[in-house]
């Protein structure tokens, strides 16, 4: 559900910046989940530096919130497919597997930021 509220000059550039970055986003996601499609990691890093480069922009607005969900989500990937990269070399299935769902969970955080920005909503990190 879209909030109807009329947002401002700043607000629309920083949502428009937002859904390109999801959208590259989504992108790399998909193609990690469904077989035989890769997408080039570079669209990943280019909404990286995109993230990284306009999240001052958003400092003190509800949208600084996707900006640090999509950084961290990228780094928390990145990370956790590092960490099990040595499972390809040693065991091939354990390593598909693990990246399988490193690559749901991220596609996860994707969509849910994405469905968050496009209600006007703040993204916030589950609560336990």
């Amino acid at each position: 559900m879209t909030m109807d509220v009329e947002l401002s000059e700043q607000e629309r550039t920083l949502k428009t910046i937002g859904t390109v970055s999801y959208l590259l986003h989504t992108i790399v996601a998909v193609s990690a989940v469904v077989p035989g499609v890769q997408a080039s990691v570079l669209l990943l890093i280019a909404a990286f530096i995109l993230d990284l480069v306009k999240k001052d922009d958003a400092a003190g607005t509800w949208q600084a919130s996707h900006f640090a969900w999509r950084i961290r989500s990228v780094l928390w990937a990145g990370g956790l497919y590092l960490l099990t990269a040595p499972l390809w070399l040693l065991f091939v299935v354990p390593g598909m597997i693990a990246w399988a769902i490193i690559s749901i969970w991220f596609l996860y955080r994707v969509v849910r930021g994405w469905i968050n920005l496009n209600a006007n909503k703040a993204i916030e990190p589950a609560r336990p």
